[in-house]
């Protein structure tokens, strides 16, 4: 049985594409499907980043978040996995949204040769992450 596009609600969604030094953040909703990237947090501590994060939350007030899950090319997990799987918790610790998971294997590396980028490369990843997203809610739907 097939549910139509129109019984998901719609929603606004924010995505992070996690990094120890620079923390991509997108937004977009579920009606257009797009993601917009909105910044890259520089952050000298985990403190300075997430009080940047709760202020971008009050701004957008999104529904979901979406946290990209780096893996090896072969989706085998590597550091940067636990590390991006922390960050994700400790969002939906502090402020109690759901969390989504996205392979995030080629984000990056799709967006690496566009020269026009590269300022803000982790929140144009970010915005590819939750392309992505709304890429498999969509096919759920369906399915």
């Amino acid at each position: 049985m097939h549910k139509p596009a129109a019984s998901i609600a719609p929603m606004t969604v924010m995505a992070f594409d996690y990094g120890t030094r620079r923390v991509g953040v997108a937004v977009g909703n579920s009606v257009t499907k797009a993601g917009e990237p909105l910044k890259t947090i520089a952050a000298p501590n985990a403190d300075t980043l997430f009080r940047d994060i709760e202020t971008l939350l009050a701004d957008w007030q999104p529904n979901q978040l979406v946290v990209g899950r780096p893996t090896h090319p072969d989706g085998k997990p590597h550091k940067m996995t636990a590390k991006a799987i922390r960050f994700g918790n400790q969002l939906h610790g502090r402020f109690h949204l759901p969390i989504a998971w996205v392979d995030e294997r080629y984000s990056s590396v799709v967006l690496e040769g566009d020269l026009q980028m590269q300022d803000n490369l982790d929140a144009h990843s970010a915005a590819l992450i939750l392309e992505q997203y709304f890429a498999e809610i969509s096919s759920r739907a369906v399915d």
